[in-house]
């Protein structure tokens, strides 16, 4: 059952999100990418046997197999998947930044030119659940971007295929390359390459604490994304909110991970004993039931407000959640107040899965309360922004002394000489 506390009373431990990464993970995930360094495809193929119990003839993903993946769906979902990607084509194509240029001295031009990143790794889960809403959510920004080439990876299942929901999305996303492997040895296939998969620039996708911990250990090597936690949501719900909405809303997430966080602060005792009973009337329907039940029951918590949803609101900013909904009468009151979340979802038929699938802003977030810091996925990740410079002889001339002053004062006089040498 879930925990209500009063706000005040809630244990330090429990009021934050909890990066929940075993610690023996660390370990394990580094000898996983030194194997792959050093023996490539051959540890991929052994990898996929001992963990996708499945012995492969290649890793890559034909185009037979695409084209028969997506022959195999209802035409209703493949229209929903394309309805999506318009959806979040159309957000994502507000994100595109443009070059700049200042030239207001004279003899003097300073700018800024964005490139897309050439090539992109894309991870996509194939655990305890498929998710085609990440193949679009992390491709069509990465396309908008002009990005050259995006390989995606993700683990087969027991019969060596890969699941057709995410094979047809990725063919609406317009992925390029499809590769049969999951987990960190996909990660250091990505960021090192081997003799089938290239090495790539970035990589972006979320995954299990094998997965997140590998991209943490990558990075420098290549850039990726974030270092996504377990699943969350927080919803601000006061009293006049519907116990049945809002105990769906929490269990939406709950069913995710073991791991996941759902928590509710609301301004009322009566109303938190209500979506409490709820949750325990829901859980049993659910098919995850096993998952979404140690979710709720270890992690999940109410905190009350009493009769304060301005508290409700700093409470929110607190956590910093990944996903936060204002189930409230006028949402757009409290936008300005929310400092600190992933993404908001506004008022009280606007459930955090709209965003998981179909609204358009993106459902890569940042969780364990990064989103203090940190921001959803975006075309801004697909690209690199390089700064240019350009001085006449006449515009470096005035200013020439002043920098070679500087440079003196920081005891670096090559850099003060390279100045003075073009006037002497």
């Amino acid at each position: 059952m879930i925990k209500i506390y009063k706000y005040g009373e809630v244990p330090n431990s429990e009021l934050f999100l909890r990066d929940n990464i075993a610690s023996n993970v660390e370990g394990i995930v580094a000898d996983i990418i030194a194997n792959v360094i050093n023996n490539g495809d051959k540890a991929l193929y052994e990898y996929c046997l001992k963990f996708d119990k499945v012995e492969l003839k290649s890793l890559e993903t034909s185009k037979e197999e695409i084209d028969e993946a997506v022959a195999s769906m209802e035409p209703e979902f493949i229209q929903v998947l394309e309805e999506a990607a318009d959806n979040i084509r159309n957000f994502h194509e507000k994100q595109l930044r443009t070059n700049f240029v200042i030239n207001d001295k004279n003899g003097v031009v300073m700018g800024q030119k964005v490139t897309p990143i050439e090539k992109i790794g894309m991870y996509v889960p194939g655990g305890t659940a498929a998710y085609p809403s990440t193949v679009l959510m992390d491709s069509i920004p990465a396309k908008i971007a002009g990005c050259q080439e995006l390989i995606m990876v993700t683990p087969p299942n027991k019969e060596g295929k890969v699941n057709p929901a995410i094979l047809a999305a990725a063919k609406v996303a317009g992925v390029d390359r499809i590769f049969k492997v999951g987990g960190a040895q996909a990660i250091a296939a990505l960021a090192y390459g081997t003799e089938s998969i290239p090495k790539v620039d970035k990589i972006v996708g979320p995954g299990n604490a094998f997965v997140a911990e590998a991209k943490k250990q990558v990075f420098g090597k290549v850039s990726i994304d974030m270092i996504a936690g377990p699943s969350e949501i927080l919803v601000v719900a006061d009293s006049k909110s519907n116990p049945v909405f809002v105990a769906a809303d929490l269990l939406s997430q709950a069913e995710h991970d073991k791991m996941a966080t759902a928590v509710l602060v609301t301004d009322s005792y009566e109303f938190a004993q209500k979506v409490s009973d709820e949750l325990e009337r829901q859980l049993p329907l659910l098919p995850r039931e096993p998952i979404a039940r140690p979710s709720i029951d270890n992690n999940g918590k109410i905190i009350i407000a009493e009769n304060d949803l301005m508290l409700a609101i700093d409470i929110a900013n607190e956590i910093a959640p990944e996903h936060l909904e204002l189930c409230v009468d006028n949402p757009f009151d409290y936008l300005d107040k929310v400092k600190h979340a992933g993404s908001i979802f506004m008022g009280r038929y606007c459930p955090e899965a709209l965003g998981d699938y179909f609204a358009g802003p993106n459902h890569t977030l940042p969780t364990s309360g990064t989103a203090r810091f940190s921001s959803p996925l975006s075309v801004d990740d697909y690209v690199k922004k390089t700064q240019f410079t350009y001085y006449s002889r006449e515009a470096l001339k005035e200013v020439y002394n002043k920098i070679a002053l500087f440079a003196t004062k920081e005891g670096l006089n090559a850099h003060a000489k390279s100045m003075t040498v073009r006037f002497e």
